[in-house]
């Protein structure tokens, strides 16, 4: 069943009103966007790609990603450095300042605006190790008996450079949202905290940076004092320096919706933006609304669909790539939340070329309500939050996975479905515990991909101690009909699952190999497991596969250690045209998972399975 259907780009309004029935929320719940149908969308997506209901949505996958969990959520026996259970984990924020990533993220107990639900923050100075979350704005009690929903639509904000006052210079402020019950962003919460994260990790007194003026408690007082009384001159300047900035406060707009004093420039839910090469800013909203201003954020273009864009109510992320074009990532269906993909532009305008940027969806571990299932709510670093070390060739993205895990990816720039040349990997440029360059990586905390050194060489180990869970490890190469494929695998025991497969553009998988939990070694043929003899843990196997050229054949020969294990070549099980990916799994293929509940041992690790993979060499034949 296709979820993105394309439509043609001159037929914005006809697209519009089709959306009226389609979308995820309502026309007349945007009415406060100040919709706009006669404006032409600054915004327009030309491409042709479509999306399935598959983990991946059919998509080829942006080359060189790398999906990496932060946060396992976890009931029973939490890594948290506060012992919190929580496993309701979503709407992470990111910066990096001071040689380290920071990210916050929501923490509540089971479901969606369920209390109390607090603020965590973690940090990471590579991005793939990361330390214990710790609460960073903690629910407080009500005088309705009830506990704060904590909210944000914005996380970080470094303050900029001021020749006035060099104290409040480049200092993190952290924020986030007192919310209540039964919604924390209809305009009713206590108001936005602030506190400053110091270089030395250690965080400053919350304070309150603007308070709710429709609060509900009469005569309550807030928990925690104003920053104008901070003896800190320079806390509070860069508190000032961040409430004159309108393109920062305007992701505030959500929580605060019901004040009347003006302080708004625009309205909208999860505000991204980007300034384009003529200083102009394009902005993005949920449900694919857009805008531009060009003068920072004090008056915008009324706000209008983005033309032949998926209308989502998960959140829309623009980026600035180093390479000098855009991003624009998204989850690209009306209603699903996954995949997490993103589309390419020269312009900022004109966008294509979708792409998968997150393509797993496992299981659900622990149900909730409002918990919906994929790679979600996905944000960047905003403009002014830091550059990476290696921004010339790669921005970082974070996101929830299925409301209840936090992931960060690494995509590398230029943004591409496209391999060039032949592949020969051996791993001994890459340092130990790290990622191989060129490869698509999903590591999950409990089944992690690294570069390991293992007998005097580095490898790339597969690790897998998830029970609901695997480590994958997928290298592009060039489109090509006939190919040679050789590698060297190691299984450190004979009762775990590797799975091995050949794939073409859209996922489907002409070749598929499997180190099955019996110690024997199957290959599929035309859709039926072939029985290819033992393999021996503790040994170096080496594997050789060859798709002839002739563009009719449809097998694939194998030889293991030089010999072939099967009687003849195993024909396809998908009849492809072209193959250009090959896959290495710690688990069974799921087209997608499910949630809705709680999953059995999901808190336990399961007894270690290790692979290690070592000289990748493919060559296309023409």
């Amino acid at each position: 069943m296709h979820q993105f259907t394309t439509f043609p780009s001159a037929n914005f309004a006809s697209l519009a009103r089709g959306f009226r029935l389609a979308a995820f929320v309502s026309l007349s719940a945007l009415q406060p966007f100040s919709l706009s149908h006669a404006a032409a969308p600054p915004v327009v997506y030309t491409g042709a790609e479509k999306t399935t209901n598959a983990a991946d949505g059919g998509l080829r996958p942006a080359v060189g990603v790398q999906n990496i969990q932060v946060v396992r959520a976890n009931r029973t026996t939490p890594a948290h450095a506060d012992g919190l259970t929580d496993t309701y984990l979503h709407a992470p924020m990111l910066a990096f300042w001071r040689g380290k990533f920071y990210l916050e993220y929501l923490s509540g107990p089971r479901s969606e605006h369920e209390p109390p639900c607090a603020t965590s923050l973690t940090t990471s100075v590579d991005g793939l190790n990361w330390e214990p979350p710790r609460l960073m704005f903690p629910a407080v009690a009500l005088p309705d008996g009830s506990h704060t929903i904590a909210h944000q639509r914005m996380g970080f904000h470094v303050a900029p450079d001021d020749p006035l006052d060099k104290f409040a210079a480049g200092r993190l402020l952290a924020l986030g949202f007192y919310g209540k019950h039964p919604s924390p962003n209809d305009g009713t919460g206590l108001g936005r905290a602030v506190r400053e994260i110091h270089a030395d990790g250690s965080l400053g007194p919350i304070y309150f940076i603007r308070p709710n003026t429709q609060q509900p408690f009469p005569g309550f007082a807030l928990p925690y004092p104003l920053y104008t009384v901070s003896p800190d001159a320079g806390f509070v300047a860069a508190c000032h320096a961040l409430l004159a900035n309108k393109l920062m406060t305007a992701q505030w707009w959500e929580e605060d919706q019901l004040d009347e004093s003006g302080f708004y420039r625009v309205k909208g839910k999860a505000l991204s933006y980007v300034t384009r090469p003529d200083g102009s800013v394009l902005g993005i909203w949920k449900n694919r609304l857009v805008a531009t201003t060009t003068d920072r954020g004090e008056t915008w273009t009324p706000t209008v669909f983005a033309g032949n864009m998926p209308n989502n109510g998960s959140k829309y992320w623009l980026q600035h790539t180093a390479d000098g074009r855009y991003g624009l990532v998204l989850n690209p269906t009306n209603r699903n939340r996954h995949p997490l993909a993103i589309m390419t532009s020269t312009d900022s305008a004109t966008f294509t070329d979708l792409l998968a940027v997150h393509g797993e969806l496992p299981d659900q571990r622990f149900g909730g309500y409002l918990k919906n299932m994929g790679p979600q709510y996905v944000r960047g670093i905003v403009e002014g939050n830091g550059t990476p070390p290696d921004a010339a060739s790669a921005f970082w993205l974070t996101y929830s996975v299925n409301k209840e895990d936090i992931w960060i990816a690494r995509v590398p720039v230029p943004v591409t479905a496209a391999a060039v040349g032949p592949v020969s990997d051996n791993f001994d440029n890459a340092a130990p515990g790290t990622l191989p360059a060129g490869w698509n990586i999903y590591s999950p905390l409990w089944a992690p991909a690294r570069i390991i050194e293992s007998e005097g060489s580095r490898t790339l180990e597969l690790r897998d101690e998830d029970p609901y869970d695997y480590a994958r490890a997928i290298r592009v190469f060039p489109a090509t009909h006939g190919v040679k494929i050789s590698f060297r695998l190691f299984a450190r025991q004979n009762n775990a699952r590797l799975e091995i497969d050949l794939l073409d553009a859209a996922g489907a998988r002409p070749v598929r190999l499997v180190l099955g939990e019996d110690g024997k070694l199957w290959a599929c043929h035309e859709g039926q497991w072939m029985d290819a003899g033992v393999y021996t843990a503790g040994q170096w196997h080496k594997f050789e596969l060859e798709i002839p050229a002739n563009p009719t054949a449809d097998r694939c020969a194998v030889l293991v250690d030089g010999q072939s294990p099967l009687p003849r070549p195993a024909f396809f099980t998908d009849p492809v045209t072209t193959v250009e990916r090959l896959s290495f799994r710690t688990g069974p293929f799921r087209d997608r998972g499910f949630g809705g509940r709680d999953l059995p041992g999901a808190d336990t690790k399961v007894p270690a399975a290790v692979f290690l993979i070592d000289d990748v060499a493919i060559t296309p034949v023409p």
